[in-house]
């Protein structure tokens, strides 16, 4: 199993970035992938979910209205649109993905254990 996050970068605030995460090795679309963040030494956290099976999708309550994720199936890539980004979105930002965890716990509770398989992160860093 692969996760490849990009599209991190430098942004005023107010700007726009999109993250995109392939995703390989998973059969059939029985699994979740999310967005996660950390800013050390805080512990990662989860910003955006979505189920690959039924395209629900669940968000962080302070990224809510400003941040869409979603899935091109066919291309196995997950995105992340983050617009009207604030300096406090400045952040690592990782794609996760896991099977057989429902997809609020996957996203909301401890990361260390709900998460099968991790992308390498991507700095977003948005100046004020």
């Amino acid at each position: 199993v692969q996760l490849q996050a990009s599209g991190g970068g430098l942004v005023q605030a107010g700007g726009s970035l999109r993250l995109s995460c392939d995703v390989s090795g998973y059969s059939g679309d029985a699994y979740n992938v999310g967005w996660f963040r950390q800013v050390p030494p805080k512990e990662r956290e989860g910003v955006s979910c979505i189920s690959r099976s039924d395209s629900s999708t669940l968000y962080k309550e302070s990224v809510k209205g400003r941040f869409t994720v979603s899935s091109d199936n066919a291309k196995n890539t997950v995105y992340l649109q983050m617009n009207n980004l604030k300096p406090e979105d400045t952040a690592v930002y990782y794609c996760a993905a896991t099977t057989g965890i429902a997809l609020r716990p996957f996203c909301f509770s401890d990361p260390d254990i709900m998460v099968d398989d991790w992308g390498k992160g991507t700095l977003v860093t948005v100046s004020s």
